[in-house]
């Protein structure tokens, strides 16, 4: 028996390895598969062998395969054997990549800009003769704070749909942080005359981390207070029963047009009372993403003069 720098048995550790390798291929969520040097195939995923008409193990990796696609083959070498890892991309996969990339490029680089404008302003306007320059620089100030605070939120974003942020891991009880997304925006919700109200069920659990817990609340409680109307409620509450436990922000205050509420959770999007709001746009979006990776539902349902509510409904595992 040999074993290697880790104290496993080599021939464990290289069979291992093997089935480590296999399973890579074989759950991938690309086109691929592996050439041996003669160009048969040795092993494709499983969503090769479903999209890939006449794909066989042993023989020469079909003219189909490549039509249409982008190929990018990687070399390798194993003890003497040479192989390639060819993953095969769908031109449709590409397209719609890069056109999302390209959008959210655009939106930021246009989100960017106001705040940017305001603030070259503001600084301009502190140097002229009489000017009140400190409450110049303290709006000045706000701009800056509203810059950091959209970058945030869009470096998250893309940390969320890269994977690198994870969303669930075992469950949080939600009404302790309900109770402290309250506590966090309080002064806010005084400055904008909302009164906020924490209710539900204690022992109701979601199947997210509790950073990600307090993300959905505190976005879910700053999109009322922002939007709601001097003078409104807002409600966040948490129930449980066999099938779900949904979590809900709800508000009366001045509500959303219905044309407006299927495009709540679309990046950068604001209804037209909200267009001159210093929120960045990205909350509810993060909101959805993050409910919706963990396995759950959000849909809003509202109207003018009658607030808006925001469920959140996870299954109850």
């Amino acid at each position: 028996m040999v074993n290697g720098p880790t104290g496993v048995d080599t021939d464990e550790q290289a069979a291992l390895e093997a089935a480590r390798g296999r399973a890579l291929v074989e759950e991938s969520r690309e086109v691929v598969v592996v050439l041996d040097d003669a160009r048969n195939v040795v092993a494709a995923s499983r969503r090769a062998r479903a999209s890939i008409q006449g794909l066989r193990v042993g023989e020469p990796l079909p003219p189909s395969a490549t039509r249409g696609r982008t190929p990018l083959e990687v070399a390798y070498r194993v003890g003497d054997r040479e192989e390639s890892l060819v993953y095969l991309s769908e031109p449709s996969e590409n397209i719609a990549f890069e056109e999302l990339r390209a959008g959210f490029t655009a939106a930021v680089s246009h989100e960017l800009r106001t705040p940017l404008a305001r603030l070259l302003a503001l600084l301009e306007s502190a140097v002229l003769p009489g000017a009140d320059t400190q409450e110049l620089v303290g709006r000045a100030r706000d701009e800056v704070t509203h810059v950091g605070e959209l970058i945030d939120d869009v470096l998250f974003l893309s940390e969320l749909e890269t994977g690198r942020q994870v969303v669930g891991l075992g469950s949080t009880a939600v009404l302790p942080v309900l109770h402290e997304a309250a506590e966090e925006l309080a002064r806010s919700a005084d400055r904008a005359d909302v009164r906020v109200e924490v209710s539900g069920d204690a022992d109701a659990q979601v199947p997210l981390r509790p950073r990600m817990l307090r993300v959905v609340a505190e976005n879910l409680a700053a999109n009322a207070i922002r939007y709601a109307g001097p003078g409104a409620t807002l409600r966040l509450s948490v129930t449980s029963d066999v099938d779900a436990v949904v979590l809900e922000a709800a508000d009366d205050g001045v509500g959303v047009d219905e044309a407006d509420l299927p495009r709540l959770f679309e990046r950068f999007y604001r209804a037209d009372r909200a267009r001159a709001s210093r929120g960045t746009g990205l909350g509810l979006a993060i909101v959805k993403h993050v409910v919706t990776t963990a396995g759950g539902t959000v849909v809003a349902v509202g109207a003018p003069g009658e607030g808006l509510r925001i469920t959140c409904r996870f299954p109850n595992s």
